[in-house]
């Protein structure tokens, strides 16, 4: 009797790797081991038909044991903020991808799918129909970007005949389990913080998580020849942010925001929010930061034509959809 495939999860307690972690390990279709320091919902990803495998992907010797007999790898794990100390971004978001690579290709994984992301574009300008030719900024947006994009670029160049290796680039990921995007402006909302910035016409992409999990699925099946890229990985359909965020407001019980605030405004009062941080060592995420001003009031689509064609994917879940699946889950944690 074949085994199933052995397929490794990173950053399992994490919003995208949870949700993989349980719809792959549903499928029946693989041997699904999940991992992260965190051990919050070792538990929940188990009783799911995971194995959870607690450890710290610095660690090479630990990275040596998790990846033993292992076929694929979806590297999910990354340290994701606005703040922080560029070594601890490096360590997270470097190191333990050249220790994890380093480990794959010891024990003879065959593919590995590196979770990129689209920051590595921003420059605080609109952008639209970016594509994967674009050229990412000399000086990236911040240390998330930077290392997330050096990471990226050493995946790639690994990309041999003994590994596969690939990258996806999905923006803004949505959807029931989200803790992240649609959370934070609630809680903006909330406190009284939030307005709309510029003249309230922001497009963006958005990712329903489906989505991502589908190009995880392309990944695993495409052919040789599609590897050792870097694909954009959103819904294929940019919607109007403010209004996007005001229906969401509408049904969780709160009335729309319709006070504006000049970006520039907003953009020079968190320079100087962010400058008295730096200046004193601030370790708590300042209360507003440029780049979470600048994703608020910048626009940002992106070119899917390459994903659709090199790996055959297709969105599975409209923005409406991810968007009504969050409302729902959200709901239900009150």
């Amino acid at each position: 009797m074949n085994r199933k495939t052995k397929i490794i999860i990173t950053g399992a307690a994490g919003f995208l790797g949870g949700r993989l972690v349980k719809q792959l390990a549903a499928s029946g279709m693989y041997d699904v081991i999940a991992t992260s320091r965190r051990t919050e919902r070792k538990t929940e990803l188990e009783s799911a038909g995971c194995t959870f495998i607690s450890g710290d992907l610095l660690n090479s010797d630990f990275c040596l044991q998790l990846t033993k007999e292992a076929d694929i790898i979806v590297h999910c794990a990354a340290l994701s903020s606005v703040w922080g100390s560029y070594y601890d971004f490096y360590d997270a978001n470097v190191i333990t991808t050249k220790n994890l690579l380093a480990a794959a290709i010891q024990n003879g994984v065959r593919k590995f799918i590196f979770i990129s992301t689209p920051s590595i574009y921003f420059d605080f300008t609109d952008k639209y129909n970016i594509s994967e030719n674009d050229v990412p900024p000399e000086k990236s947006v911040n240390a998330y970007a930077s290392t997330k994009l050096m990471a990226e670029q050493f995946v790639l160049e690994k990309n041999s005949e003994q590994i596969k290796t690939v990258a996806l680039r999905p923006r803004a990921i949505i959807g029931a389990e989200d803790t992240v995007i649609f959370p934070r402006i609630i809680r903006a909302y909330t406190e009284g913080r939030l307005k709309i910035i510029g003249d309230g016409k922001t497009l963006g992409d958005l990712t329903a998580v489906s989505n991502v999990i589908e190009a995880v699925h392309c990944c695993i099946r495409a052919d040789d020849s599609a590897m050792g890229q870097a694909y954009n990985i959103s819904d294929g359909n940019p919607v109007l942010l403010w209004p996007t965020i005001n229906h969401i407001l509408k049904e969780l019980g709160h009335k729309p925001i319709t006070k504006k605030i000049s970006a520039g405004l907003v953009l020079t009062i968190a320079s100087i929010i962010e400058g008295t941080a730096k200046l004193f060592n601030a370790k708590k995420e300042p209360s507003i930061t440029k780049y979470g001003i600048g994703v608020l009031a910048k626009s940002i689509t992106m070119d899917i034509h390459k994903a659709r064609t090199a790996l055959n994917y297709k969105p599975v879940q409209t923005t409406e959809e991810a968007i009504n699946e969050f409302i729902t889950w959200y709901r239900k944690q009150k």
